[in-house]
């Protein structure tokens, strides 16, 4: 008996459904970079610098040419908690 995912995708995605998929592994990208910033005691902040930044690559080449979105969506909430775990002002 088949999986009610397996039906679903024994055709080509749609673009919706290629955004949509992207969005959730965006989120989570951002996320798992989130837990890590926040939860690990060793991470110095050049290396939680550099996570951010390459969670921002990673975000525009799933997105190309929406920069300001993610400036908009999650460099405030990166920065923020950076600001936190760090101490910075």
């Amino acid at each position: 008996m088949e999986s009610a995912k397996s039906v679903k995708q024994a055709g080509p995605l749609t673009e919706k459904e290629l955004e949509a998929r992207n969005i959730r592994r965006l989120q989570l990208m951002i996320s798992m970079v989130m837990s890590v910033i926040s939860q690990d005691p060793n991470l110095t902040i050049e290396e939680a610098s550099e996570l951010a930044a390459n969670a921002k690559k990673a975000a525009l080449a799933m997105f190309p040419d929406k920069e300001l979105a993610y400036d908009l969506l999650y460099k405030p909430r990166l920065q923020r908690l950076m600001n936190e775990r760090y101490r910075l002002q």
